[in-house]
């Protein structure tokens, strides 16, 4: 069953999904910090919204052809496990490792510094706290699209040709390990409480979930602010001028600020992957970026729009003494 694309309650739901799910996991998240199981009774509510997302992806997908299976769902369920560190089964998937390292780690590597503006109330901290972890989390993505020491690990995540719900913890732990690195360790120095980490690493999860999922959500506004379906799916595109912008984890301030915001006003693309080759077993996968052979796969041939653009240069570049010979000609 699915509703009509065309009716005014499909409009209505589109509209209202996103803000609906996401203050619905947050909710939840705070209501599983105030029990003293707070990581198990998160990962519930988490896997909770992953139920209800898969639920609205049958009923309102935004490509239909991303419902088929790609052969790659163990795969994407196993690195989700492997890089978010759950200790649960099912009910793991999610951000239990961002949070049990701040559970752990926090109060070792905080100095106490007198920076973090602890007085604050906590949504103005978290707030604060999301924008600062932001530029690390963004500055991680956009080096790891730009440098391929740092590619060949990313690009697992996106070797995918479809975007839904379960694939959005699709990344290799070296890619996971290298944002988290960028995102929390400014955070740590500058001495912020557990509760802001715990705050960012809750709307991180259900952001993450909503940015991958496979549903028609008209966000409008929204695409101005934080990072939604519509914006992502331009991100995952194979086509290089799309597919480099938007880094945005949570927010897009930092795409605003430094000019790799993208958001044409036309339906989002949905020809998404790479042009390199990723291998198909999960553990294949794992040992791919660290050998020559993989490396090569993985980074595959020059698109095309690359080519030309060398091209164009290389023709510049041979034009320019002929064009400063005939001005000395003139002379």
């Amino acid at each position: 069953m699915r509703f009509q694309s065309s009716s005014r309650l499909y409009a209505a739901v589109s509209s209202l999904l996103w803000p609906a799910i996401f203050c619905a996991g947050l909710t939840g998240a705070y209501l599983a910090f105030q029990s003293d199981m707070h990581l198990l009774w998160f990962n519930v509510v988490y896997l909770s919204m992953v139920v209800l997302i898969a639920l609205f992806e049958r009923l309102m997908p935004y490509e239909r052809t991303w419902l088929q299976r790609d052969g790659e769902t163990f795969n994407d369920v196993a690195h989700t496990l492997l890089t978010k560190g759950g200790v649960q089964i099912a009910a793991a998937i999610g951000t239990s490792f961002p949070m049990a390292v701040a559970t752990v780690a926090q109060p070792a590597l905080s100095y106490h510094s007198h920076f973090w503006p602890d007085q604050w109330p906590m949504i103005f901290q978290v707030a604060l706290g999301l924008v600062i972890a932001e530029f690390g989390l963004y500055m991680a993505h956009r080096l790891a699209h730009e440098h391929l020491s740092l590619w060949r690990f990313h690009a697992l995540h996106h070797s995918v040709e479809r975007l839904w719900v379960i694939n959005t913890g699709r990344f290799h732990v070296i890619d996971t390990l290298f944002k988290i690195a960028l995102g929390q360790i400014p955070l740590y120095l500058l001495g912020a409480p557990l509760p802001v980490f715990l705050w960012i690493g809750a709307v991180t999860a259900f952001i993450g979930l909503l940015t991958h999922c496979n549903v028609d959500m008209r966000t409008g506004p929204l695409d101005l602010i934080f990072s939604t379906p519509r914006l992502h799916r331009w991100h995952h595109s194979k086509v290089l001028a799309e597919g480099n912008t938007n880094y945005g984890e949570n927010l897009v301030i930092w795409d605003q600020l430094l000019g790799t915001f993208h958001n044409p006003p036309r339906a989002s693309s949905t020809d998404i992957g790479i042009t390199g080759k990723v291998a198909r077993g999960f553990l294949a996968q794992l040992a791919q970026p660290f050998s020559r052979k993989g490396r090569k796969e993985i980074i595959g041939k020059k698109p095309k729009e690359l080519i030309l653009k060398e091209e164009q240069a290389a023709r510049a570049t041979a034009a320019r003494p002929r064009d400063n010979a005939s001005i000395r000609k003139s002379g």
